[in-house]
C-alpha cells in the first residue's frame, strides 16, 4: 500500500466539481464554456501527474486516502489506484476536454447546465475509476445516470431523444439493482467469517473483501449477478439495445463519451472477476461464449447498417465483446490486451463518433445515401477518418493492432475456438468499415449539398489531433502502455488462482490491509 501525503485523488474528483460550480454560478453563459475547459485542462494536468507519481514496478494499490465516511455501516471514503485504473483517468480527462470543444458552438441552450453536467460525469466516471469501497463505487456508478439522462434529453439532435434517455435510464437502473445485491453479499459475507454482528461488522472495503473467503454457492451468486450489472453498462447482448439508441439520439459529444468510457467491461475487469475467483475460473467459458456471441453479433448488424452513428455503434458492441473475451482467456496476454483495448476506446471509438458528429453538422444526416465523394470536399476529415478506421481495424502501425494481436493470441491459448471467433470478429470489421467507406468517402458527389461542406476546422483539428498522435504512438510504442499495467495484471492472477480459504478464524478487520 502506498499511501501519499497529498489527497491526489480526492482532487482529481473534487476538481471538476469546483469547475461545475464556477461554471454554474457565473452570470455570462458565454464565458461558462472558457471556465468549463480550463477546469477540464486542470483536470487533465492532474491527472498526468498521478501517473508520474503512479510506480508500474509496484502491482498494489498506491496514493490510498482512508476515512471513515458512514462509521455505523463500516462504509470508507476509500480511494486508490492500481496499474489497471492509471491510464483511464488522464483517457477519461482528455475526453472531456474533447467534449467540451465539440460542444462549443454546438450548445445554443442552457449552456452553462450543459458544462456542468460535462464536468459532474467527469468527476463521477473519476469515482469509479478510483473508489476501494464497494458502497462509495455504487454511488459513483447510480450518479452518472442523472447526468446522462438530462445530457441526452436536453440536448439530443434526435426526435426521440427524450425516450433514448428514459430508455437509457431504466436499463442502467435494472443493472444496478443486481450490483446492490452483489455487494450487500459480500459484506453480510465479511460479517459471517469473523464470526461478528450486524450492521457493526459488515465490510464494504474492496482490498479486504479480496482476502476475504466466499463459500463457492455464494460466489456463484455473486458472480453472476456481478456479471448482469456491468453487462448492462458494457454492454453485452443482449443487454445492448439502449446504445444505438442513444447513439442516435445524443449530442456528439455525449456519444464519443458513451462509447469511449466502457466502464462495464472495467467493473468485470476489476470487481467481478476478483471478488469471485472460483465462480470466475469455473464459469470463465460463459464469460467467453456472451463476448463472442456479443462480438460476432455486433460485427453482423454493423454489417447491415446504412447510417455512420448506428455503423460505429454497434461496432463498439462488436468490438467490446472482444474485450470480454481477452478478459475470460485468463492469462496475462488475453488481460493486458483487454486493458489497451478499453483504452483504444478513448482514442478510436470516441474520435469516430466526433468525425460522424462534425459530418452531422455540417450535412444533418449521416445516412449513406447522402454522402457519397466526402474524400474529394473534406480531404482533411477523411485523413482523420482513415487514421481512426484503421486503428479499428487493428492495421500494423495504429494502437489497435498490439491490442488486437495481444487478444487474439490470449484467446488462442485459452481455447481454439475464442482464437478463431476473435479473428472472425477481425475479419468482419474490416468488412463493415471498408464497405461503409467505399460508399461515404469515395464515388462522385451526388448531393449539391455535399459540394458545399467546410473542411475541418482550426478548433475540430486541434480535437482530432491529440487522439492522432497518441493512437500513432501506442501503435509503434505499445510497451508505453504495457508496462504500466505488467505488475497489477500478473498480481491480478495470481489472486484468481491463489484464492483465500475459508478456514480462517482468526481473520479480523485489523488483520487486513489494502
Amino acid at each position: 500500500m502506498n499511501t501519499p501525503g497529498f489527497p491526489i485523488l480526492s482532487l482529481l474528483i473534487l476538481l471538476p466539481l469546483a469547475g461545475a460550480v464556477a461554471t454554474g454560478v457565473g452570470s455570462n453563459e458565454n464565458r461558462a464554456k472558457t471556465i468549463a475547459l480550463a477546469f477540464a485542462i486542470l483536470e487533465l494536468l492532474a491527472s498526468l501527474v498521478v501517473l508520474k507519481l503512479f510506480d508500474a514496478a509496484d502491482g498494489h494499490f498506491q496514493m490510498v486516502e482512508r476515512h471513515a465516511w458512514i462509521p455505523s455501516l463500516n462504509i470508507e471514503y476509500l480511494l486508490g489506484i492500481d496499474g489497471i485504473a492509471v491510464l483511464f483517468l488522464p483517457m477519461s480527462a482528455l475526453l472531456t476536454v474533447i467534449s467540451i470543444l465539440a460542444s462549443w458552438n454546438s450548445v445554443q441552450h442552457l449552456k452553462r447546465f450543459h458544462f456542468v453536467l460535462l464536468l459532474v460525469l467527469e468527476s463521477v466516471t473519476i469515482g469509479i475509476f478510483t473508489a476501494l469501497d464497494l458502497m462509495l463505487f455504487f454511488l459513483f456508478w447510480e450518479l452518472t445516470l442523472p447526468a446522462i439522462f438530462f445530457l441526452i434529453g436536453l440536448w439530443g439532435i434526435g426526435p426521440e431523444r427524450r425516450g433514448a434517455a428514459m430508455k437509457y435510464t431504466l436499463f442502467m437502473l435494472f443493472g444496478g439493482v443486481p450490483l446492490l445485491f452483489a455487494i450487500l453479499m459480500l459484506a453480510f459475507n465479511y460479517a459471517s467469517q469473523v464470526g461478528g454482528g450486524i450492521p457493526e461488522d459488515l465490510a464494504f472495503s474492496y482490498p479486504l473483501l479480496l482476502q476475504t473467503p466466499v463459500p463457492d454457492q455464494l460466489q456463484t451468486l455473486v458472480f453472476f449477478l456481478l456479471l448482469l450489472g456491468f453487462a448492462v453498462k458494457t454492454p453485452l447482448a443482449p443487454f445492448h439495445t439502449w446504445l444505438p439508441t442513444a447513439t442516435m439520439e445524443a449530442p456528439t459529444q455525449l456519444t464519443a463519451l458513451l462509447t469511449g468510457l466502457k466502464l462495464g467491461a472495467f467493473g468485470i475487469l476489476r470487481f467481478a472477476m476478483p471478488l469471485a475467483p472460483s465462480a470466475a475460473l469455473e464459469y470463465s467459458w460463459v464469460l467467453g461464449i456472451f463476448g463472442a456471441i456479443t462480438l460476432i453479433y455486433g460485427a453482423l448488424i454493423a454489417l447491415q447498417q446504412t447510417n455512420l452513428r448506428r455503423l460505429l455503434a454497434y461496432a463498439g458492441i462488436s468490438h467490446v465483446g472482444l474485450v470480454i473475451v481477452g478478459i475470460a482467456s485468463l492469462n496475462t496476454l488475453g488481460i493486458q490486451g483487454a486493458i489497451f483495448h478499453l483504452l483504444n476506446f478513448t482514442l478510436i471509438a470516441a474520435s469516430l463518433m466526433l468525425v460522424a458528429g462534425m459530418i452531422q453538422h455540417r450535412l444533418g444526416s449521416t445516412e449513406a445515401v447522402h454522402l457519397g465523394g466526402l474524400a474529394k470536399v473534406m480531404p482533411r476529415l477523411t485523413g482523420f477518418y482513415f487514421l481512426f478506421a484503421f486503428a479499428s481495424m487493428a492495421i500494423p502501425g495504429t494502437s489497435g493492432f498490439p491490442a488486437e494481436l495481444m487478444l487474439i493470441f490470449g484467446a488462442l491459448n485459452a481455447h481454439p475456438s475464442l482464437g478463431i471467433t476473435a479473428l472472425a470478429g477481425a475479419v468482419l470489421c474490416a468488412a463493415y468499415m471498408l464497405s461503409f467507406t467505399r460508399r461515404a468517402f469515395f464515388g462522385p458527389v451526388t448531393q449539391p449539398r455535399v459540394e458545399q461542406l467546410q473542411d475541418l476546422r482550426p478548433r475540430e483539428l486541434l480535437m482530432l489531433c491529440i487522439p492522432a498522435f497518441l493512437t500513432l504512438l501506442w501503435g509503434f510504442a505499445p510497451n508505453s502502455v504495457l508496462k504500466t499495467n505488467q505488475a497489477t495484471t500478473e498480481l491480478w492472477l495470481a489472486r484468481l488462482f491463489d484464492q483465500p480459504v475459508l478456514q480462517e478464524p482468526h481473520l479480523t478487520r485489523l488483520d487486513v490491509q489494502p
